[in-house]
């Protein structure tokens, strides 16, 4: 079993294969074109996106710079927004629902390298997917651990760190990431009744 086959079955493997150095290099580069182009130049910059992601769900939009390992462990839906900085570290997939929206500085970390210092040193890590649901809301500057699960329609906090699964329809935030509250019927403020979303929030 090559490393790369180890890696995406969650098993321990040597992040320094030269398979692996390759696709991260051929990701590198793409992102340097990307993160170099002007935002006008949307249909290039979603391009890019296009041979980099897994999958991507049409009305995406990803401020520059923006930073991945791979990109093809990336898979985003409809009405993707990432605002600069944020950096997804795809050595296991990740998942991102539709009508996502993510505040700056935002990072995404799928490998947990090994305990022991001998095994970390030698390059030894192992993954575990992250999931993010539709409609969910993350603030800046959070971080999200390898495991991660985010349900439907909740909020994290600005600066966050989330170590454990977050339900559906809640409001969490610290660190480490705890639910405040449920979002309930009381928290609407009836401006969308019969209104588009905004496609493009900035």
């Amino acid at each position: 079993m090559s490393e790369k086959d180890k890696m995406l079955n969650q098993e321990y493997y040597i992040s320094c294969d030269n398979e692996l150095t390759e696709e991260r290099e051929r990701a590198k580069d793409l992102l340097f074109e990307f993160n170099h182009m002007k935002p006008s130049q949307r249909y290039e910059r979603n391009q890019i996106i296009q041979k980099l992601f897994h999958s991507v769900g049409e009305n995406a939009w990803i401020e520059s710079p923006f930073n991945c390992d791979y990109g093809y462990n990336i898979t985003v839906g409809d009405n993707f927004y990432t605002n600069t900085n944020c950096t997804i570290l795809d050595c296991a997939k990740v998942t991102i629902g539709n009508n996502v929206w993510i505040g700056p500085n935002v990072s995404l970390y799928t490998p947990n390298h090994a305990i022991d210092a001998i095994e970390r040193i030698a390059g030894y890590e192992r993954t575990l997917p992250i999931n993010i649901s539709d409609n969910v809301w993350i603030g800046g500057s959070v971080t999200i651990v390898p495991g991660v699960t985010i349900g439907d329609n909740s909020i994290i906090g600005a600066g966050s760190v989330v170590t454990k699964d977050i339900p559906a329809n809640v409001i969490a935030a610290g660190v480490p990431c705890k639910v405040i509250r449920s979002i309930t019927e009381k928290d609407k403020i009836g401006l969308t009744t019969n209104k588009q979303s905004n496609k493009n929030p900035q």
